[in-house]
């Protein structure tokens, strides 16, 4: 498949483009700084703004997938969405957050009390981006939330997926490495299975 993955130089970008090549596809790579983007095979870097809709379209056009892989407080959910209606991709994926994902009936984990104050703008901006798409009609879209802890570490492909609520493994730490979230999310391009939700993968 042709797939454009916008923020291919962060850590979670950079991962996922890594395995999407690992599987065979054709990347555009996205990034402010396209030198930063290692060089893999059926990768190809590409300059782009994630600010920039028009510009954002015309790269994501011809693109059966296009990934948003961009923190929500550099980026604007509007222009992100626009453009992916606006290059009509077929399937449009967002690296979301964890903020959003429900640790009671009801209640999300960024508004509980021991939240993380400096995280607390970016998962508020998360939760609203993924508000924007729930009422999106057109749009294909998938909003793959991490666990609360999403860090550097080994690609062990063994995992669980979850839907709105927050993963912990059986110590009750909430963890997944971009490694692993990127076979979750690849996995879901090859076999989709979530089309217009959101769902999380975590240990």
């Amino acid at each position: 498949m042709k797939i454009a993955v916008a923020g291919a130089s962060g850590r979670a970008g950079s991962e996922i483009t890594k395995e999407l090549s690992h599987r065979g596809h054709a990347v555009t790579a996205i990034a402010r700084n396209p030198e930063n983007i290692a060089a893999l095979p059926n990768v190809t870097p590409t300059r782009g703004d994630v600010l920039d809709r028009a510009g954002l379209a015309k790269l994501w056009a011809g693109h059966d997938v296009a990934v948003s892989s961009v923190h929500f407080l550099a980026s604007d959910a509007q222009k992100l969405i626009g453009a992916a209606k606006d290059a009509k991709v077929g399937r449009y994926l967002v690296v979301g957050g964890a903020g959003s994902l429900e640790v009671a009936p009801g209640v999300k984990l960024v508004t509980t009390p021991n939240f993380p104050a400096q995280y607390k703008a970016e998962a508020e901006a998360g939760s609203a981006f993924l508000d924007l798409l729930r009422q999106e009609k057109e749009l294909n879209w998938t909003f793959i939330s991490p666990s609360a802890l999403f860090v550097e570490g080994d690609r062990t492909g063994k995992f669980r997926l979850g839907t709105d609520q927050l993963l912990a493994d059986a110590n009750g730490k909430s963890w997944i490495t971009f490694a692993d979230y990127a076979i979750a999310l690849a996995d879901e391009i090859e076999r989709p299975a979530h089309v217009k939700q959101r769902f999380t993968v975590g240990y």
